[in-house]
């Protein structure tokens, strides 16, 4: 079974310049060691969360990598450090973990005899 991370994190509209720079030093810090999850960042442009907000989603094959990637994140020094840095532009931040449905075992059910 897979599963989704999603970070959502809002910010100070008047600080995105400097919450964004310091998000792609995240991106560089990913993209540096295969040890860390490789995610997407998204930001919204209608409905929802405000538009000064970053989504960042990455999938795991289980609920068990999901918990390994955050501690790879909280323990390692250079993303703690690039956190202490983003952490007085954020306004608001959630986790949230999603388990991928198969809707395969599913199929059929509703059909009537």
């Amino acid at each position: 079974m897979s599963y989704i991370l999603l970070l959502v994190q809002e910010y100070q509209p008047s600080a995105a310049g400097e919450f964004l720079k310091l998000e792609a030093d995240f991106e560089k810090l990913e993209h540096s060691s295969p040890q860390f999850p490789q995610g997407k960042r998204y930001q919204l442009v209608s409905e929802g969360e405000p538009t000064n907000t970053l989504l960042w989603k990455c999938e795991f094959a289980s609920l068990e990598d999901v918990q390994n990637a955050l501690k790879k994140m909280a323990d390692d020094p250079t993303h703690s450090a690039l956190f202490q840095k983003q952490l007085p532009y954020i306004v608001e931040m959630r986790t949230e973990i999603y388990k991928i449905l198969d809707l395969s075992a599913y199929e059929g059910r509703n059909e009537r005899a």
